[in-house]
């Protein structure tokens, strides 16, 4: 029963548990109620009487009143249906709100257009807020200099690809040797994320939606800086430089898309692995130090597939393993062998 969850429904957490007690265990006395949820009676009456008012629970009259769940089919179903009133009233208010906003960024104040933002949290903040915003797609530029959050802290990637947000993401090269930038490209590219790499991007930029852009500052005095743009002149300049690094980057081939198939005499996970990381363009040594190899044993590896494939060089490894398929297969991430 610990998948059940009504608390989006405005129970509170001890409703919800009164409520799922009443459906499963059926009706009783305040008294047995209580030593069921092993807290005293007064707070189960203040519970029940909660719940009644929601219409989820009924006495029924007699020497001693016994507290029924009201059948959820019925009950809950209203609640739903006042709920999801409530979320349409608001999103209609949230339309009319921007709308209104939007026809007074011609005589906005430059503060509205372009908004400062200084320290850390406050950074962190405004990049979380523009993603968990957005409703169609985000653009983003990452290098290796993380300011504000890491991207295993970014967990408002994960919530909009969850409701399925368009994510496309330029990683410089340098920045796959940062611990974890692997394994980020993998979980975002496994959840639909299109990834792409160059040897340097321009700046770190996040774009929502074509409608607001936030780069980075450098202010004296903070650490930590950044611009918040609305300005729509602006936004449409910094979509045409991501759309020009966009179109020059290499795809990148990481991901688990399923269970790996096996060829015959083909290059197991960890080849696949060291081929992804290779194409990217990483020195040796890096590429061991994001899948726990040594230099030596990338070396190793890769010259066994330029013998297995008649290679004479990495460049012609590179496009065998591309008419071959193996470039598109992918590995689970579990890939260290020495």
């Amino acid at each position: 029963m610990n998948d059940i969850e009504l608390t989006a429904l405005g129970l509170s957490p001890a409703e919800e548990r009164q409520y799922r007690s009443l459906v499963v265990d059926g009706g009783a006395t305040v008294d047995v109620l209580a030593a069921r949820a092993g807290l005293p009676v007064a707070d189960v009456q203040e519970v029940l009487g909660a719940l009644a008012k929601l219409g989820l629970a009924e006495t029924v009259l007699a020497d001693e009143p016994r507290w029924f769940a009201a059948p959820p089919d019925v009950a809950l179903r209203g609640l739903l249906n006042s709920r999801r009133h409530e979320l349409s009233v608001a999103e209609t208010s949230v339309a009319r709100l921007a709308a209104i906003f939007r026809s007074d960024l011609g005589q906005a104040a430059i503060g509205d257009l372009v908004e400062v933002v200084l320290g850390a949290t406050a950074v962190r903040s405004r990049f979380l807020q523009i993603q968990r915003a957005a409703r169609h797609e985000v653009c983003a530029f990452v290098d290796a200099r993380p300011v504000a959050l890491s991207g295993q802290e970014n967990e408002a990637e994960g919530e909009a690809l969850g409701r399925g947000v368009r994510f496309r993401v330029v990683i410089e090269r340098s920045a796959f040797e940062a611990p974890g930038t692997v394994n980020d490209a993998v979980e975002a590219i496994e959840s639909h994320a299109q990834v792409r790499t160059v040897d340097r991007v321009p700046t770190k930029l996040v774009v929502a939606d074509g409608t607001v852009a936030l780069v980075p500052l450098a202010v004296r005095g903070y650490q930590t800086a950044a611009l918040v743009i609305r300005a729509a002149g602006l936004v449409q300049s910094l979509i045409a430089l991501f759309e020009s690094i966009w179109s020059s980057a290499v795809p990148i081939g990481l991901g688990a898309g399923g269970p790996i198939e096996e060829a015959a005499a083909g290059p197991d996970d960890a080849d696949l692995a060291v081929l992804a990381l290779m194409l990217t363009g990483l020195t040796d040594d890096a590429v061991g130090k994001q899948l726990g190899m040594s230099g030596r044993t990338v070396q190793r590896r890769l010259r066994a597939l330029m013998d297995l494939t008649g290679s004479t060089s990495r460049m012609q490894l590179g496009w065998e393993a591309s008419e071959r398929g193996w470039v598109t297969r992918r590995f689970t991430g579990d890939v260290t062998r020495e």
